[in-house]
């Protein structure tokens, strides 16, 4: 749906929508902010924990036997708080969209179903997984976690297609205003598909790996150097620092199909009221009645990277018609969420290479360099700070189409009740639910420290030799 609020409705329009629309895309907003939190976790996280789990058993390594099996709890917390806010998402498609499920449930509600298929499979095997420590063979509990990880990028491929599939609608053929034909396999392989789940993919490893490679940063900065830490710091980022490069290649990549497919997102990133060629890039800046203030031009710049060419011509907002044009505060919330999101990465990328040199150069220093460390610890934060800025541009570049060039969203809305109490009621059962889930890990993680490494078996594998302990977990 879309992340748009207060912020982004036309005030000259405002007697025209419907007086369900604010508080429906606000409560979108949020818990489609939330959830998209725990995305990453479920796809990556679990990666990591085979990862660890896969060295334990290969390299006789006590301490990531330890993580894979501390990591497997933690997934299975956050998997469960997937389970409700994915479960509340699914309802509000109908409750808040009732057009959208009416008239397109044929076709949109297609990966979803698919995306069932592939939750029920994951909670299968999480299960398994979970029970398999201690009751199972080493390597036949460790293959119990592969269609963990399998399933969460089916789900994530499921849910992704169906919103590349607002953006860029195919599979389906229309007569009257009514879907009478729908083909599948189109609607979930759509235009926009693959490099948006490429780039979804690759981002809940970035997410997942900085955040666990910050948990442990923050423990060695805390004191804990010992080799727990540095095999879960190093197996988490590691994994982030490597899958980032690969990542700006790919959204460079995604933003030239916008340019070609999503004129109006694209001129709203790049904050174009007019077209024209030779478009300077526009670095911070807001649309002020159809006129760019205050922002840093670079001359050229866009034309370039769109085009390969300075002489490459750039559609403006102009371009769109007027009845179905973003207004100035949606393209300055794209424009703004596409610097952030594009700012974040090189911030995390200079980090990465920061990380690449001192393992080159000074590899004994990784664990005291406090600077660094800090600077490590903070890629958690900024990482989930680049995800949601990226949703907004997918989200809010899209409106004031919920389905493009099909349905608008305040077409779309619900107009029968009053949504602001169902949104308090949303809110309040996310932050009940967001702090359970925090005050889980926390007693996890303090449980594991007052016990210390010694004092916790190891799931199986070589025992630790007599006399010798190791740190305790962060």
């Amino acid at each position: 749906m879309t992340t748009a609020g207060a912020l982004t409705r036309l005030p000259a329009l405002a007697a025209a929508d419907p007086a369900q629309l604010l508080p429906a895309r606000e409560q979108m907003a949020f818990t489609l902010g939330f959830h998209i939190i725990l995305v990453p976790f479920g796809v990556a996280l679990t990666t990591l924990m085979l990862i660890a789990h896969w060295r334990g058993l290969r390299k006789g390594d006590a301490e990531a036997l330890l993580l894979a099996r501390r990591w497997s709890k933690v997934a299975a917390v956050l998997f469960a708080v997937g389970a409700i806010t994915g479960t509340v998402l699914s309802f509000e498609l109908g409750i808040l969209w009732p057009r959208l499920m009416g008239d397109y449930g044929s076709a949109f509600g297609f990966p979803f179903a698919i995306e069932g298929l592939f939750f029920f499979l994951e909670a299968i095997f999480v299960a398994l997984y979970i029970y398999g420590w201690d009751r199972m063979r080493p390597w036949a509990h460790f293959w119990t976690g592969v269609p963990v990880s399998l399933a969460g990028v089916g789900g994530t491929a499921s849910v992704v297609a169906a919103n590349a599939w607002m953006n860029q609608p195919g599979g389906i053929t229309v007569e009257h205003g009514k879907v009478v034909a729908v083909r599948p396999a189109e609607v979930f392989f759509n235009d926009a598909f693959w490099l948006e789940f490429l780039h979804m993919l690759i981002a809940a490893y970035i997410i997942a790996g900085f955040v666990v490679g910050g948990v442990y940063a923050v423990g060695m900065l805390r004191g804990r150097r010992d080799r727990h830490h540095r095999v879960g710091f190093l197996t988490g980022f590691v994994t982030a620092a490597c899958a980032l490069p690969v990542q700006i290649i790919v959204g460079d990549t995604i933003a030239r199909q916008v340019f070609d497919d999503e004129p109006a997102k694209f001129a709203s990133i790049e904050l174009l009221p007019a077209t024209g060629d030779h478009v300077p890039e526009t670095l911070g800046g807001v649309l002020v009645d159809g006129k760019v203030r205050y922002g840093i031009k670079i001359p050229d710049m866009a034309s370039l990277l769109a085009g390969f060419k300075p002489s490459t011509t750039i559609k403006g907002l102009e371009a769109v018609p007027a009845h179905v044009r973003p207004t100035d505060a949606q393209a300055n919330i794209v424009h703004w969420a596409f610097d952030i999101m594009v700012g974040t990465s090189f911030l995390m990328l200079a980090v990465a290479l920061w990380f690449a040199w001192l393992w080159w150069r000074r590899r004994h220093t990784l664990a005291t360099n406090r600077w660094f460390l800090r600077s490590a610890a903070a890629c958690g934060i900024v990482a989930i700070l680049c995800l949601e800025s990226g949703w907004v541009v997918t989200e809010v570049g899209r409106q004031p189409w919920i389905v493009v060039g099909h349905l608008l969203t305040r077409d779309a809305v619900a107009t029968r009740g009053n949504l602001w109490p169902f949104f308090g009621a949303v809110l309040l059962l996310y932050l009940a639910v967001g702090a359970a889930a925090l005050w889980v890990l926390r007693s996890m993680t303090r449980r594991w420290r007052q016990q210390g490494d010694e004092a916790v078996s190891v799931p199986y594998g070589p025992e630790r030799p007599a006399g010798t302990t190791t740190g305790k977990a962060s």
